[in-house]
């Protein structure tokens, strides 16, 4: 296959949200003991460093230091009984940080007919007992939102801990979702939730959210959620455990996406296993959305990964008009095996073309793809098959679109993938560019530090 030599270059380590006030200033435990006397109890002062720590094994320990900052920092009074999952404040905060910078971007338009003044409205799947994300967001941003559960015991903390906040508590709805709305709007109880849904049947008719989020089961069984001896987190068989772990769950997210794919702008989940990502953005991808994002949280020693998503039209002047238009485009793919990564990756970026209707012809000998989509699938697939009218990145007239996606060897584990448009003068160039930007991002969350996954 063809090679190019270049020095490789490190991506660099991901960290913590540049918008988190715990990346610059970490919780000062010696200035939280001293404030709240409740917490000094937990203080361990190790030989080898001047500052305490707690021990993050012991329940009551960690939820300690989960109340003393949302109280410190956020101004929230929090509690959950023993044996419920006790978040982590800073990477908590991650998640809503995230959620922020999707809607900031405007990649997915707000629904014109939306009250501007009107805030920001979040859905929250299994919310449990602590109410975290809800709180944080309300406190943090004024977002409202709607949470949800299905154990009484979740239910009645997640609405206690919204009573206890009343200069929030107008922000907050806690939903039991055992309770489903059927068709006509009609409410009736049920035992629980419907094992293939999460959203449907809760959500109600007519309602719209900016986007949902959900930290959901991680694990199969009860056995594998007590793995981690660094930790003492608690949580209950609900909040930790679905059968086929949190692949299976989030899956159920994205079919239920499909039905809901105009009441939310953003569908997001955290994911637990880095190897889970590809499997969902494949079955994100045959679902036939428009976007997908992925990002990585880290705090300490842990890290989750971001999955996000929508079925709606993405903003049409992502390219400006006056932009110089370019007919080719590189990236590059670090840290793959280095033996049959050119093979995946090209089998790859044709399964990512095809999903969209594309027609693709693959050359083993040149590891290349020739990609041809006609103008209709282009807008279908841009603007959610719409008509278009106006300036936008696929100007008149039009005719198509044809290019070629290359794989290059730079190193063993270093790929670059070449862009470049058949036809130079296409005027749906800058199609392309947004269609490899696409690809981009699809291949590096597949790949990204696969062979450490």
């Amino acid at each position: 296959m063809p090679r190019v030599n270049r020095k490789r270059r490190r991506s660099p380590a991901p960290e913590m949200h540049r918008n988190n006030r715990y990346k610059e200033s970490p919780p000062d435990f010696s200035l939280l003991a001293s404030l709240y006397p409740s917490f000094s109890p937990y203080l361990i002062f190790p030989s080898s460093s001047d500052r305490p720590t707690i021990n993050f094994t012991d329940f009551s320990a960690t939820r300690e230091l989960t109340r003393v900052l949302l109280l410190h920092d956020h101004g929230v009074n929090w509690w959950v009984p023993d044996g419920q999952l006790c978040p982590t404040v800073p990477n908590r905060s991650n998640y809503i940080h995230w959620i922020g910078d999707l809607l900031s971007s405007n990649l997915i338009p707000a629904d014109s007919d939306t009250n501007s003044e009107k805030p920001v409205c979040g859905f929250d799947i299994g919310t449990g007992a602590n109410c975290i994300y809800p709180l944080l967001g309300a406190s943090l941003l004024g977002w409202s939102f709607v949470g949800s559960d299905v154990t009484e015991v979740a239910l009645e903390w997640a609405r206690k801990n919204v009573e206890s906040n009343p200069h929030i508590s107008h922000l907050i709805e806690i939903r039991d979702a055992r309770k489903s709305e059927s068709l006509d709007g009609d409410e009736f109880a049920s035992t629980s939730v419907p094992s293939d849904h999460v959203l449907m049947g809760v959500v109600k008719e007519g309602e719209r959210y900016d986007f949902c989020m959900c930290n959901p089961p991680f694990f199969e069984s009860i056995e594998d959620a007590g793995l981690n001896p660094k930790t003492a987190c608690g949580g209950t068989p609900k909040e930790m455990v679905c059968p086929g772990g949190e692949q299976t769950f989030v899956s159920r997210i994205i079919e239920d996406s499909v039905s809901l794919k105009h009441s939310f702008r953003w569908f997001t989940s955290m994911v637990g296993r880095k190897v889970n990502l590809k499997f969902l953005i494949s079955k994100i991808r045959e679902a036939r959305a428009t976007v997908v994002k992925t990002t990585e949280f880290v705090q300490g020693h842990t890290s989750r990964w971001g999955l996000a998503w929508s079925f709606l039209p993405p903003k049409r002047n992502l390219i400006s008009p006056n932009a110089p238009i370019k007919n080719n485009f590189s990236f590059m793919l670090e840290g793959l095996p280095r033996k049959g990564a050119a093979f995946q990756v090209l089998k790859s970026v044709e399964t990512f073309f095809l999903s969209i209707g594309a027609s693709c012809k693959s050359d083993m000998t040149s590891f290349s793809v020739n990609v041809t989509l006609s103008d209709e699938q282009i807008g279908k697939m841009l603007n959610d098959g719409t008509k278009r009218n106006g300036p936008d990145i696929l100007d008149s007239p039009v005719d198509g679109l044809s290019f070629r996606i290359t794989i290059f060897e730079q190193i063993p584990g270093t790929l670059l993938l070449k862009g470049s448009l058949l036809l130079k003068e296409s005027s749906n160039a800058g199609a392309f560019q947004l269609l490899f930007s696409q690809l981009e991002e699809s291949l590096k969350s597949e790949f990204l530090h696969k062979s450490s996954g």
